[in-house]
């Protein structure tokens, strides 16, 4: 009943390559999408998971993110505790990704 931690760099290097058994999750309210979002990424509300889990793959390596990295922290966190064993927690969240990628997110 464990999670991963994948540093922000890294996540958009492994963009260009992500496989068939990978998925982003973006854990953020939906006015905060539609500032900035991955293309790759699927939005699915925080607050949403409990409801939804059965849009969240098992069998897929879930990367999750937020903002800043604390919700997504709770998520990852959530997903192992009900079973998912392949989730990744994006440390410094889509502020990080986008400062990465040359894009001013606050």
């Amino acid at each position: 009943m464990s999670y991963t931690h994948i540093d922000p760099r890294e996540l958009v290097t492994k963009l260009s390559s992500l496989g068939e058994d990978e998925m982003i999750v973006d854990v953020r309210e939906p006015h905060e999408w539609e500032y900035y979002h991955l293309d790759e990424a699927v939005l699915l509300p925080m607050n949403a998971i409990p409801g939804r889990l059965d849009e969240l793959p098992s069998d897929k390596t879930l990367y999750v993110v937020c903002a800043h990295g604390v919700r997504s922290e709770m998520v990852s966190r959530y997903l192992a505790e009900r079973g998912y064993d392949r989730v990744v927690n994006v440390t410094g969240g889509m502020a990080a990704v986008a400062a990465i990628r040359g894009f001013e997110y606050d």
